[in-house]
């Protein structure tokens, strides 16, 4: 006889979970007796919500699907900014939450909540389990489900009862899953593709515009490959930065909203724009009715529902990228030369590189690139969301697939402490940073206890300017300075981290940014860097809001 709760961890087992990430509650008490022996390894997390940011950030770091664990009621609805963040980024999450007995559902029961009802629009699916029997299966399902096609959070709510019963149950054997109106599309159409490379060997300024999902497809060395098989420059979104190493010589950074000139002026230019894992974002675009109007557009992506949805395509190809790619470079058999094309993209990366001002102030984007040489390549950078996001995407320098980790579409502040804790557990042997604003930071500082109790050697570098800084920025260009409850009061971040049992260190001055920074590389524990950064720092250049891409602003200094 096994309890469902038995069932559900032997499940996991089953499917190579080696660890998870939740917060113990009262229905989930039968699931949490049962991983008391088991071989499973749990965190506990401080809050629901790091719970979900730490299975996210291991997902995306080890391409495999993380898992979390929440009590029902408020647990379970702590859980869904986690789960959203996952749903906009495609990221893999398996989401296990406890629900109040079969027999008290919708009576408002004590901490009973409509889970699956709220996140039935930032789900790829859920279950609500009514039947023990059931459970096996559906924790199989879920996996697939999670892991295949465009990969998404699933969610499975579990009742007490469903839990705590025990029937006579095994495992069936493993048999591929198959679900009736569910099957991805790997290969995409072969006369699609050869009408692909026909125009693209038409066109005389093409560009390929690569977005996350070339990384979620496992398919960088397939884009590189065709980058150079072509000749064809690149610019990533800020989702598929590492997908191409950062200085790769057709490689012209991140486009969009804080991307570089080089790469906007080229979009706006080219008269042919390969989109590959991408989905043609507001961030991304500017004025839609502008973005790439001189251009023809082919569309690769394994989500037909995002090809036309927001710009009009000449050639769809539905696959998966990797399966996509492969075929592709197949059937390509010679090279076109582009050499006024490239000529004037090297121009302007010539003329208008990524800079700031280099005056002894100490400056967040120094920090960043401080720390991108002292890695060189290595490690895996997580970002918070506002201007630290966007000054890591512009000056560390990429070279490898998931080694960048931030929350791209729902832009979640407080995200990415607990999302690095997650990717040291995917790569136990890589340096994790958190690159952090102190807005964000005290999202969820509270995992300060976490990293400290299980000593998850993560690092902070805190780009501290006391504002929530990118609402202060557009408050400074678009509303006459009226910084209007964005100044944050000033925090002892080292004393607090050593309150949690965290060393730390703070820093004031360009000078002793390296040396800090290899002091916590040095340390084998978790540690935290106070870097109190010039205050009305902005981040530039800037689309502003409703200008075409290649309306930039700022950034050009002598």
């Amino acid at each position: 006889m096994k309890t469902g709760a038995r069932i559900l961890v032997e499940g996991l087992q089953r499917e190579g979970v080696e660890t998870l990430f939740g917060y113990p509650g009262g229905v989930v008490l039968p699931i949490y007796d049962e991983l008391y022996d088991s071989s499973l390894r749990h965190i506990l997390v401080r809050h629901e919500q790091a719970a979900a940011h730490a299975a996210d950030g291991f997902a995306r770091a080890s391409g495999r699907v993380g898992v979390c664990l929440a009590t029902s009621g408020p647990g379970a609805c702590n859980l869904v900014t986690g789960i959203a963040t996952a749903y906009m980024d495609s990221v893999p999450v398996v989401a296990l939450t406890g629900q109040v007995p079969t027999s008290l559902l919708g009576n408002d029961a004590f901490q009973e909540s409509d889970i699956t009802g709220i996140t039935l629009p930032i789900t790829k699916h859920n279950y609500l389990v009514k039947r023990t029997e059931d459970l096996g299966h559906v924790l199989r399902e879920a996996f697939y489900i999670a892991g295949t096609g465009r990969k998404g959070p699933v969610l499975i709510d579990i009742p007490k009862d469903v839990s705590t019963r025990p029937i006579e149950y095994e495992f069936p054997e493993s048999e591929p899953v198959t679900l009736r109106g569910y099957q991805p599309t790997i290969r995409g159409h072969a006369k699609q593709i050869d009408k692909a490379i026909e125009m693209i060997f038409d066109a005389e300024r093409p560009l390929i515009y690569a977005g996350g999902g070339v990384i979620a497809s496992d398919a960088s060395a397939e884009l590189l490959s065709l980058v150079e098989t072509l000749g064809i420059p690149i610019t990533t979104t800020l989702m598929g930065l590492g997908a191409v190493p950062c200085d790769h010589p057709l490689n012209l950074g991140m486009l969009g909203m804080h991307g570089t000139r080089s790469a906007n002026y080229a979009v706006t230019e080219s008269d042919l724009l390969i989109a590959i894992g991408a989905r043609f974002d507001d961030r991304v675009t500017g004025k839609l009715d502008t973005f790439a109007s001189q251009a023809k557009i082919i569309h690769i992506d394994i989500d037909p529902a995002e090809i036309g949805k927001n710009k009009k395509v000449d050639i769809p190809i539905v696959g998966d990228t990797k399966s996509v790619l492969q075929d592709m470079l197949a059937k390509i058999r010679k090279k076109k030369e582009y050499d006024r094309w490239l000529t004037r993209i090297r121009g302007w990366k010539e003329k208008h590189p990524l800079t700031y001002r280099r005056d002894g102030v100490l400056r967040p984007q120094f920090v960043v690139e401080q720390l991108s040489e002292l890695l060189n390549g290595e490690g895996i950078i997580v970002s918070e969301v506002g201007q630290n996001q966007m000054w890591t995407a512009q000056y560390f320098c990429f070279r490898k697939p998931r080694t960048w980790i931030t929350s791209g579409g729902l832009g979640t502040m407080g995200y990415g402490f607990p999302a690095a804790m997650g990717a040291h557990f995917a790569c136990p042997d890589q340096v994790v940073f958190d690159i952090a604003g102190d807005g964000s930071f005290q999202m969820n500082i509270q995992e300060l206890s976490t990293v400290a109790t299980n000593n998850i050697p993560v690092k902070v570098a805190i780009l501290n300017n006391r504002f929530l800084g990118m609402v202060r920025q557009w408050q400074e260009l678009f509303h006459d300075r009226r910084y209007s409850f964005t100044e944050l009061p000033p925090v002892d971040f080292v004393k607090i981290a050593n309150a949690y049992g965290v060393d730390g260190i703070r820093v004031e001055s360009v000078d002793d940014v390296v040396p800090a920074l290899r002091a916590a590389v040095e340390t084998d524990g978790p540690f935290v860097l106070d870097f109190r950064v010039e205050r009305e720092e902005n981040v530039f250049p800037m689309v502003p809001a409703g200008a075409a891409i290649n309306e930039m602003i700022g950034g050009n200094y002598e």
